[in-house]
């Protein structure tokens, strides 16, 4: 793992592209969790967020709903949602694609994790170009800071561009900002305290 490391590290120096040097690194990682703010259309939504392959999914709501906790499993494909802390009573059973647990901007459970990301940074490359920025600071994190665009008419849902702020280290987000073709902000996403671990708990996300 350390050696994965390094490499990326090294990778981002020179890259030509470092989003794939950042998801050759992620096809490592077994396990990770991160705190994350989003920020869409003036609603701001925070949560402990936890990710463990194949595609087991917790998250930890801090605003709004604090105290809520869902849990996304890829056995049963289902969510299951504990609106007053984690296995309190009451407890519902939803399929990820229910409106109610999505995120403002229509994000689902099942499909929230960073490797989804990557997924729709690279159509957009592959349809598009992309612009090396450099090395910026954020939070304290030094972090490469890359504009994904797509051709006129192209987009991964209602996402035409990403900017992107790539920790050197692992090419984990530490931020990152969705656009329309219009050029107007979807979202922006924030990333702390970031762990990545080989392994989780199952505890953690039994149903």
């Amino acid at each position: 793992m350390l050696g994965a490391v390094f490499s990326v590290a090294f990778l981002f120096a020179d890259a030509t592209n470092p989003i794939q040097a950042a998801i050759e690194y992620y096809e490592t990682v077994t396990a990770y969790q991160v705190s994350l703010k989003s920020t869409s259309g003036g609603k701001i939504e925070v949560m402990r967020y936890y990710f463990k392959k194949p595609g087991y999914v917790r998250m930890d709501l801090v605003t709004p709903f604090k105290g809520a906790v869902l849990v996304y499993s890829p056995v049963t494909k289902r969510v299951k949602v504990w609106p007053f802390g984690y296995r309190s009573f009451p407890s519902f059973t939803m399929s990820p694609d229910n409106g109610l647990i999505q995120s403002s901007t229509g994000q689902r459970v099942d499909r929230s994790d960073v490797g989804v990301l990557y997924q729709n940074v690279k159509a957009l490359q592959e349809h598009g170009k992309t612009k090396i920025i450099g090395m910026e600071s954020v939070g304290g994190q030094k972090a490469l800071h890359i504009a994904v665009e797509g051709d006129s008419g192209f987009s991964v849902g209602s996402i035409a561009r990403y900017q992107l702020w790539l920790d050197q280290t692992t090419g984990f987000p530490i931020k990152g900002s969705s656009y329309d073709e219009g050029g107007r902000l979807i979202e922006i996403v924030e990333m702390e305290d970031l762990k990545i671990t080989a392994e989780l708990s199952d505890d953690l996300f039994n149903q």
